[in-house]
C-alpha cells in the first residue's frame, strides 16, 4: 500500500465518554475523519464535510494518539468515515487490543475490520444493503413524526440481534422527546438514545 493511502484527513481527535447508543457512558477515543457526501441539513459538524480543509495525518500517528490515552475503544466517526479505506487503520488498532467502532450512515462501501457498527441511515443518501446487513446498532435520528415509520422500515432490514435506538435531533428534542417516549412504550423493541455528552458539556 502506498504511503498516501496510509494517511487520512483528520478533523479532530479526543478521548471522552461515548455519548450515544449502546456504549453510552464508556470511555472511548474519537477519531473524526473529514469528508461527507450525505449532507444532513441538521448536521452539527458541517465543518467536517470538506476533507480538503483538514490535514492529512499518518495512520500510525492516529493510532499513537489512542495508545497514549490508553483507550480500549476507538470510535471512527465523521463526516462519513466510510468514504475512506479503513482497512489498515482498523487492523493497526486491533493489533494493540483496541476495539474498533464506527458511526456511519452506511452510504459508502464498508471497509476495515470493525468490532461494532453503529448504523445511522439518512434520508439524504440511502445506506448500502451490505452495511445494513452487518449493523450491530441501528440509531435513527428523529426529526419529524414521519421518521417512526421510516425507522421501522430499517428495523426490518438489520440483523435480528441488532440493537434499535431512537434519538431525538438535538434542536427538536423538546418536540420529539414526548413522541419518542410514547412510541417506545408501544414498541418496546426500541430504546431511547440521548446525546448525553451535550448535557454533560463534554466533547
Amino acid at each position: 500500500m502506498s504511503a498516501a493511502k496510509q494517511q487520512l484527513p483528520l478533523m479532530e481527535h479526543f478521548y471522552t465518554l461515548q455519548g450515544e447508543g449502546r456504549y453510552t457512558g464508556q470511555a472511548a477515543y474519537f477519531i473524526r475523519l473529514a469528508g461527507c457526501d450525505v449532507g444532513c441539513v441538521w448536521c452539527d459538524v458541517k465543518e467536517s464535510w470538506d476533507a480538503t480543509k483538514h490535514p492529512m495525518v499518518d495512520e500510525d500517528e492516529i493510532v499513537q494518539y489512542v495508545l497514549d490515552a490508553k483507550a480500549k475503544i476507538a470510535v471512527i466517526t465523521g463526516g462519513e468515515p466510510l468514504m475512506h479505506d479503513l482497512t489498515t487503520l482498523t487492523m493497526k488498532l486491533q493489533s494493540h487490543g483496541i476495539r474498533t467502532h464506527i458511526e456511519t450512515s452506511g452510504s459508502s462501501v464498508l471497509s476495515g475490520s470493525i468490532d461494532w457498527i453503529c448504523l445511522s441511515p439518512k434520508k439524504f443518501k440511502a445506506p448500502l444493503d451490505e452495511v445494513v446487513a452487518r449493523a450491530h446498532e441501528l440509531k435513527i435520528v428523529v426529526y419529524h413524526s414521519s421518521d417512526f415509520a421510516w425507522a421501522e422500515s430499517y428495523a426490518q432490514k438489520v440483523p435480528d440481534d441488532c440493537q434499535l435506538y431512537l434519538q431525538p435531533e438535538w434542536g427538536k428534542s423538546s418536540e420529539m422527546n414526548p413522541l419518542i417516549i410514547e412510541y417506545i412504550k408501544n414498541h418496546p423493541k426500541w430504546s431511547l438514545s440521548l446525546q448525553t455528552h451535550k448535557f454533560l458539556d463534554i466533547p
